[in-house]
């Protein structure tokens, strides 16, 4: 038996980890929420415009609904519990030494930011110029984005102790106060912060009050998704829920449901839900094109190959993935420059630390590996490449703008829980993540069987392309620049990892030995203009060629922002129930 609503929305995705449901899924207390932040921002501002929609949100996953999940100095290793993790894994990286590279996805309510690492960054403003560019429609410029980024958070500007006005001083105009998501910056800085920021202006690099003003470039204190030592999720943006938004969990979506050229609901193991006006699939970069194709719709040779009956033939389907990668630079530091190996080296403070933090969110739980100083920086040796020169004029155009980074660094990372056997005697220690923006290369997600509980293949082609490369040996080049710079190699004692030598095969090999990615997949299931042969949706999130759907996540996303994008996901699911809104006259 169907049941129906107005609309319902895909937050869940399907893994053959999940255990069967003999009892069928199971309807939550609305205080539960379901998806991750696309789905769920799209789910709040749906529910609660003023018409009231029956809205049903679905998601594969459990309540995520223990508060310990929410200790901020956790934040890191979250992801590590296997109920709260999808497990996917890269396919054997051509260019990485054919490594396989973790690919984690959020399981659960909140979907992946109940499991990133809470920094919260919005990005550039040329990233939502552009993609108003691509996609032929304003709404989606800085502008529009800004007014929606400060509808959702509730901003605290409150600096930590010792933290000067050069390194953190947001200004009022460019933040939310009343927004359902709260974000913040640490309350108490680690004992090396300040000292840090003061090697990156003495070594020259630009610094930056607020990164998240529509300009990144420059070192910033970071910004988290989280306030008073507890972390914030999507979750959040429907707590209380209201009554015409119902929550249905461990419900895996395996495929839409078709007639004709319309959508009409969804599947998963034999319950339909069905909706009178549009399905929303939010089920993320690696999970939205394994749905559609299962439900038919996708590159005719993949579908044919597993006999699976082809509805529409969308070859862009699953292509064109994107994501941010990362590599470590760390180094034990000088006696009592950090505090670091007093807390992570003692099982009882650390013990006593969560008894305190679970009475009021203070403590060194809410202090450790919180703050995160950050910066954005530019590449003139980049731009003067070959492999730049040798790039589309639109790309370099994009590349070339004041806003938009090369690369990013991030400090206080706790790299000890990442390195299986880290020695205690080296707990006392200084790590550098070091990112590439703008990646040229695009992966791909292909289904693997007829079975849409088998895992879908993902190929990211990290470091596929010249430019890739070029950008990788530079971003990393200027990251030791910094590291051998006076105000901070004075401290450093031994290298911990890091490249052996300062030449391209070597800065290059590193990052094959080392690369990670950043969990910050984009682009499968592609916006654009119809006629594109890269366009899946069209500016209204329409699939191009149906009725009755929307994709709104990050898979529709068009540009690889220059950020951590779980700000974009909810910025996404929010333009896309405005959209909604507006066309339903629900307002």
């Amino acid at each position: 038996m169907a049941v129906t609503y107005d609309f319902v929305i895909v937050g869940s995705k399907f893994s053959s980890s999940l255990p069967p449901y003999a009892s069928g899924p199971l309807i939550r207390p609305l205080t539960d929420i379901a998806g991750g932040p696309a789905g769920s921002a799209a789910a709040a501002w749906l529910a609660k415009s003023a018409k009231k929609p029956q809205v049903l949100l679905l998601e594969a996953g459990g309540a995520n609904d223990d508060k310990n999940l929410r200790v901020d100095g956790q934040r890191w290793t979250t992801f590590q519990k296997q109920a709260l993790n999808w497990g996917y894994k890269t396919a054997p990286q051509e260019h990485c030494n054919n490594r396989e590279l973790d690919y984690s996805r959020g399981l659960g309510l909140g979907g992946s930011s109940a499991v990133n690492f809470s920094v919260f960054t919005v990005g550039a403003s040329r990233d939502y110029d552009e993609w108003a560019r691509v996609a032929g429609d304003d709404a989606f410029d800085w502008a529009h984005m800004q007014r929606r980024f400060k509808s959702l958070e509730s901003f605290d500007g409150t600096v930590p102790p010792g933290i000067g006005s050069r390194y953190a001083a947001p200004k009022a105009e460019d933040h939310g106060s009343s927004g359902p998501l709260k974000t913040g910056y640490v309350a108490e800085a680690e004992k090396d912060v300040a000292p840090l920021f003061d090697a990156f202006e003495k070594a020259g690099y630009p610094l930056n009050p607020d990164h998240n003003s529509g300009n990144p470039i420059g070192f910033a204190l970071g910004i988290n998704s989280s306030s008073k030592g507890v972390r914030s999720t999507a979750t959040d943006l429907l707590t209380p829920a209201p009554e015409n938004l119902t929550i249905v969990t461990e419900a895996p979506v395996q495929r839409l449901v078709v007639e004709g050229n319309r959508i009409v609901g969804v599947e998963l193991n034999g319950q339909r839900y069905m909706a009178s006006k549009e399905v929303i699939l939010s089920a993320g970069s690696v999970n939205n094109p394994k749905i559609l194709m299962h439900s038919g719709i996708g590159p005719r040779a993949q579908l044919e190959q597993y006999g699976i009956p082809v509805v529409k033939d969308v070859p862009a389907i699953g292509q064109g993935l994107r994501d941010h990668m990362f590599i470590p630079v760390a180094h034990t530091r000088a006696e009592g420059t950090t505090d670091r190996a007093s807390f992570y080296g003692d099982k009882k403070a650390m013990a006593d630390a969560l008894e305190q933090w679970k009475t009021d969110g203070s403590g060194p739980w809410a202090k450790y590996a919180c703050g995160l100083p950050i910066g954005w920086f530019k590449l003139d040796k980049l731009l003067a490449s070959q492999e730049f020169q040798d790039l589309p004029a639109d790309e370099k155009d994009f590349i070339n703008d004041p806003t938009v980074p090369h690369y990013e660094v991030l400090s206080h990372f706790p790299l000890h829980w990442f390195v299986p056997n880290f020695p205690d005697s080296a707990l006392n220690y200084a790590v550098l993540l070091v990112f590439l923006f703008n990646a040229q290369s695009r992966g791909e997600v292909t289904i693997q069987s007829a079975d849409p509980n088998v895992a879908p293949r993902i190929d990211p082609k990290f470091l596929a392309t010249a430019f890739d490369r070029r950008a990788a040996i530079e971003a990393l080049r200027d990251a030791m620049r910094f590291v051998r710079s006076e105000g901070y190699a004075k401290d450093n004692v031994s290298v911990i990892t890091g490249p052996v030598s300062d030449s391209d095969e070597d800065l290059l090999e590193y990052w094959r030995q080392t690369i990670g990615s950043s969990w910050h997949m984009t682009g499968t299931v592609q916006m654009g203009r119809p006629g594109s042969t890269d366009a899946v949706v069209d500016n209204n999130f329409r699939l191009i060629g149906f009725e009755g759907l929307r994709v709104a996540d990050m898979s529709v996303v068009p540009i690889l922002a220059s950020c951590h994008v779980q700000c974009v996901a909810y910025l996404t699911g929010i333009t896309c129930a405005e959209k909604l809104i507006a066309e339903y006259n629900l307002s």
